[in-house]
């Protein structure tokens, strides 16, 4: 708590000395104090419909959270702190988020192409797979760095990076200590020789190790672990071809159950754009590839490394309820999308022009041969691998026989006249319910009787009719028109929430009010008890750089994800008001 206090009397020292000095001394540029905050109350409802025996209901029906950032800038100087409190915590948040504290605090200073950051910070190598930290409030996720990190550039074009701390575990910090260094040379700023070159070169390097004690007295689990990563992005005119590569030594952990197997990640995306056209390709592989600061840390604690996700990322309600979420310990993906805009006034694309994409994405298990000798099992909560073996080993192209996920989806863009616009989505998904909800892992699947073949897959079907229609200046109404149908060719199994239908209207007036009211029904689930409405009212009025946001309605169970990342959200029926501001 003491190097807390520290900092934030060095802010205030600096603060005041900024903003009071004396008239005699030399003139100096004015510092700026900006910042923003975000409160959210909830008040909860038992309702013995979504949650029978109470299970999530809270003991205390009013919570609490918030925080503010207050960052203070003068010339090449910038510290800031932020403050946040959960009273208590609210349903969804990982359960460390409980009391009050100044987890956010640093000081950064530049000069002479020289950048020092002490105290927090977040920072991410190349796409992330060998080290990313940052926030995503949403999902309770925060794993920001307590340490200190250099940023140099000793001549155009050569960016270098280093960095050494402990990240964030809630309001501690893990027991790892994570150091890291990154270097990226672009080509064309670089050498005069390409820098009249119609090829854009820009290559870059990573290294990033941690250490943790071990103290486990059955296995030699190593210290010091150490990751290192390639990277290489080619552009020309419209085309871009990104790779990056990385490799970590043994990483024994609970999330692999303790192999000593060293991991690797490979990512390839080729893109190619000009005018109405858009082509997007991209191929990855992962291999053991959870990095944690903290080898018994689970769920989205402790994580030093972003695997980036290689499927379409939905957004409307009910395609939401069953998204993909990467697979550390294993996957080979591939996705390829393409978008074409109509030209105006041709037979396809009207008066106003006609867009459409198609996006195509699978995820299938890698294929592994596994070293130990472990019996077969009906077990699903069995081991995959044994403790302490060096685990499997896999082909590095071939993919698996157990299918994560497939997504095939095209979306339709049409705007019809100055006052009616809408966009028309169909969905098809492939979904491994035991590995995406419930974990089972594909060695699991593979060695029980009857093989992958009675893997639990989902079959789903879902349309989107989404309209606009602008009523007259500054008032609009939005309209979204959901359907999604589920079927599952082996199983007829009651934990499927089987089909649902949805409706929302949104009424705005720009740029102070909207209103809201949408319904999510239910009404295919094989269990009757649970063919319920799941009706959400919304009211917010934005006062210039301040938003208020009244909710009143049911939440339903399900998996939250952003960017491939998940928890799982549990059912709540209550009045949430969210207020924001920056300044």
């Amino acid at each position: 708590m003491k190097h807390l206090l520290f900092v934030c009397l060095g802010f205030s020292i600096t603060l005041s000395n900024s903003l009071f000095a004396q008239e005699g001394d030399p003139p100096k540029s004015k510092g700026e104090l900006h910042g923003n905050f975000q409160s959210d109350f909830q008040y909860y409802f038992r309702d013995p419909a979504i949650d029978p025996t109470g299970e999530f209901f809270p003991d205390e029906r009013f919570l609490a959270a918030g925080f503010t950032n207050l960052i203070y800038s003068q010339g090449d100087f910038q510290a800031g702190i932020r403050y946040e409190n959960y009273q208590n915590n609210l349903l969804g948040l990982p359960e460390g988020f409980r009391g009050q504290g100044i987890p956010y605090r640093f000081i950064r200073f530049q000069k002479d192409g020289l950048e020092i950051t002490a105290g927090n910070f977040y920072e991410q190598f190349g796409s992330g797979m060998i080290l990313r930290a940052f926030e995503e409030r949403g999902l309770g996720l925060d794993n920001a760095f307590d340490g200190v990190r250099l940023r140099y550039s000793p001549f155009k074009g050569l960016y270098m990076k280093g960095l050494v701390g402990r990240q964030r575990l809630y309001f501690e910090t893990t027991e790892g200590i994570v150091r890291g260094a990154d270097a990226e040379l672009n080509w064309n700023e670089s050498f005069s020789r390409f820098q009249n070159s119609k090829w854009l070169i820009t290559t870059g390097a990573s290294f990033v190790s941690k250490f943790e004690p071990a103290n486990n007295p059955f296995l030699n689990l190593p210290q010091n672990v150490g990751a290192y990563g390639g990277r290489l992005v080619l552009q020309n005119g419209g085309f871009s071809w990104s790779n990056e590569y990385t490799y970590k030594i043994n990483d024994p952990s609970e999330d692999n159950n303790y192999i000593f197997k060293s991991g690797e990640g490979f990512l390839s995306v080729l893109t190619y754009s000009r005018p109405r056209l858009g082509v997007m390709v991209a191929f990855k592989r992962l291999d053991d590839m959870s990095f944690r600061s903290q080898r018994t840390a689970q769920e989205i604690d402790a994580q030093i490394n972003f695997l980036p996700p290689t499927t379409r990322l939905h957004t409307y309600t009910l395609p939401a309820l069953y998204p993909y979420a990467v697979q550390p310990m294993g996957e080979i993906s591939r996705q390829a999308e393409i978008t074409y805009t109509f030209p105006r006034k041709s037979f396809f694309g009207g008066k106003y022009g006609t867009t459409i994409a198609v996006n195509f994405s699978d995820a299938y298990s890698l294929n592994a041969t596994f070293l130990d000798e472990r019996p077969i099992t009906d077990d699903p909560d069995g081991p995959t691998t044994v403790a302490g073996t060096q685990g499997y080993t896999s082909d590095f192209f071939s993919t698996g026989q157990v299918k994560f996920f497939q997504d095939f989806n095209f979306e339709i863009k049409k705007t019809f006249n100055k006052k009616w616009k809408g966009t028309f989505t169909y969905l098809n998904f492939h979904y491994n319910q035991e590995v995406l909800e419930k974990g089972v892992t594909h060695r699991d699947i593979f060695s029980r009787e009857g093989s992958y073949d009675s893997q639990e897959l989902l079959y789903i079907q879902a349309g989107v009719v989404e309209l606009l229609y602008k009523i007259k200046p500054r008032h609009s109404l939005r309209m979204e028109f959901q359907g999604m149908f589920l079927r599952d060719i082996e199983y007829e199994r009651t934990e499927n929430r089987g089909d649902w239908v949805m409706a929302l209207f949104e009424y705005s007036i720009s740029p102070g009010w909207f209103f809201a009211i949408q319904n999510s029904f239910n009404y295919g689930n094989p269990d009757p008890d649970k063919r319920l409405h799941y009706t959400l009212g919304s009211l917010g009025y934005t006062l210039k750089t301040t938003r208020f946001q009244l909710n009143y309605g049911r939440q339903m169970e399900g998996i939250f994800c952003v960017g491939g990342i998940c928890r799982v959200v549990p059912p709540s029926n209550g009045i949430t008001l969210t207020v924001t501001s920056n300044f």
